[in-house]
C-alpha cells in the first residue's frame, strides 16, 4: 500500500523560504511515473505547482521561486520555496502517478498526501 506522507507546511512571512517534504511509503518514489506538487487555495480548484519525472516542470506563477528535487536514496521529494507571495497560501499536496500497461491500454493510478498548510503573511 502507498502512502505519501508531506510536511513542513508553516506559517511565513512574504519573501521567506520554506521547504516542503513528502515521503513515500510502500514502494520507491523511483517507480513512478512522475511526482507532482498541487496546491488549493480557499474557494478555488486545486493546481499544478511543479511536477518532476525525467524532467520538471512548473507553473507559471512560480517559475524561478519554487524548485522540486527528489531524493531517491530517502526516498523523498521536495518542494523548494523562496520568495514566497500571499497568494501562494495553500495546502499543499504530494502526487504521485504510477501508469499500467494492460490488455486493453495503459491505467493511471494516482496516489495523495494529505496536505500540507502554507500560509504567507504580508
Amino acid at each position: 500500500q502507498v502512502q505519501l506522507v508531506e510536511s513542513g507546511g508553516a506559517l511565513v512571512q512574504a519573501g521567506g523560504s520554506l521547504r516542503l517534504s513528502c515521503a513515500a511509503f510502500g514502494r520507491s518514489i523511483f517507480s513512478f511515473n512522475a511526482m507532482a506538487w498541487y496546491r488549493q487555495a480557499p474557494g478555488k480548484q486545486r493546481e499544478l505547482v511543479a511536477a518532476i519525472s525525467g524532467s520538471t516542470n512548473y507553473a507559471d506563477s512560480v517559475k524561478g521561486r519554487f524548485t522540486i528535487s527528489r531524493d531517491n536514496a530517502k526516498n523523498t521529494v521536495y518542494l523548494q520555496m523562496n520568495s514566497v507571495k500571499p497568494e501562494d497560501t495553500a495546502t499543499y499536496y504530494c502526487n504521485a502517478v504510477s501508469t499500467v500497461a494492460g490488455p486493453q491500454g495503459q491505467t493511471e493510478y494516482d496516489y495523495w498526501g494529505q496536505g500540507t498548510q502554507v500560509t504567507v503573511s504580508s
